[in-house]
Protein backbone atom coordinates (compact mmCIF):
# COMPACT_ATOMS: atom_id res chain seq x y z
CA UNK A 1 0.00 0.00 0.00
CA UNK A 2 1.08 3.79 -1.05
CA UNK A 3 1.02 6.07 2.11
CA UNK A 4 1.31 10.04 1.27
CA UNK A 5 0.90 12.67 4.15
CA UNK A 6 -1.84 14.75 3.36
CA UNK A 7 -4.44 17.72 5.41
CA UNK A 8 -7.13 15.65 7.07
CA UNK A 9 -10.63 18.29 7.80
CA UNK A 10 -11.62 15.67 10.69
CA UNK A 11 -8.45 15.28 12.05
CA UNK A 12 -7.25 18.70 11.80
CA UNK A 13 -4.44 18.25 10.84
CA UNK A 14 -1.94 17.04 8.70
CA UNK A 15 -2.04 12.60 8.58
CA UNK A 16 -0.55 9.55 6.69
CA UNK A 17 -3.21 8.39 3.90
CA UNK A 18 -3.08 5.02 2.26
CA UNK A 19 -4.60 3.25 -0.40
CA UNK A 20 -6.87 0.81 0.15
CA UNK A 21 -7.25 -2.24 -2.34
CA UNK A 22 -8.55 -0.95 -5.29
CA UNK A 23 -10.89 -3.10 -7.35
CA UNK A 24 -11.20 -0.57 -10.39
CA UNK A 25 -7.24 -1.85 -10.93
CA UNK A 26 -5.71 1.39 -10.56
CA UNK A 27 -3.42 0.07 -7.80
CA UNK A 28 -0.96 1.88 -6.18
CA UNK A 29 -2.23 4.94 -8.59
CA UNK A 30 -5.95 4.69 -7.17
CA UNK A 31 -7.75 8.08 -6.68
CA UNK A 32 -8.96 6.83 -3.66
CA UNK A 33 -6.90 7.49 -0.57
CA UNK A 34 -7.89 6.67 3.33
CA UNK A 35 -6.72 8.63 6.28
CA UNK A 36 -4.98 6.11 8.53
CA UNK A 37 -6.09 8.55 11.69
CA UNK A 38 -9.69 8.41 11.53
CA UNK A 39 -10.81 6.81 8.14
CA UNK A 40 -11.73 9.60 6.41
CA UNK A 41 -12.28 8.74 2.77
CA UNK A 42 -10.84 11.70 -0.41
CA UNK A 43 -10.79 10.87 -4.39
CA UNK A 44 -7.81 12.76 -5.65
CA UNK A 45 -8.74 14.75 -8.80
CA UNK A 46 -6.44 15.50 -11.56
CA UNK A 47 -6.82 18.14 -14.06
CA UNK A 48 -8.43 17.05 -16.98
CA UNK A 49 -8.93 18.95 -20.63
CA UNK A 50 -12.67 20.15 -20.17
CA UNK A 51 -14.34 21.76 -23.52
CA UNK A 52 -15.77 25.35 -22.49
CA UNK A 53 -19.26 24.31 -23.46
CA UNK A 54 -19.52 21.75 -20.69
CA UNK A 55 -18.12 23.84 -18.47
CA UNK A 56 -20.40 26.61 -19.29
CA UNK A 57 -23.28 24.29 -18.73
CA UNK A 58 -22.53 23.86 -14.88
CA UNK A 59 -22.71 27.15 -13.97
CA UNK A 60 -25.76 27.77 -12.04
CA UNK A 61 -28.89 29.02 -13.81
CA UNK A 62 -30.35 32.68 -12.90
CA UNK A 63 -34.07 31.51 -11.81
CA UNK A 64 -36.02 33.96 -14.27
CA UNK A 65 -37.99 37.12 -12.76
CA UNK A 66 -41.49 37.47 -13.46
CA UNK A 67 -43.44 40.93 -13.08
CA UNK A 68 -46.98 40.62 -12.83
CA UNK A 69 -49.16 42.06 -15.58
Amino acid sequence: MSHRELYCDVCEGVAPFEVPPCVDGHGADCPELICTGCGAAVVLVTAIAVPATQLADRRRRQPTRRHAA
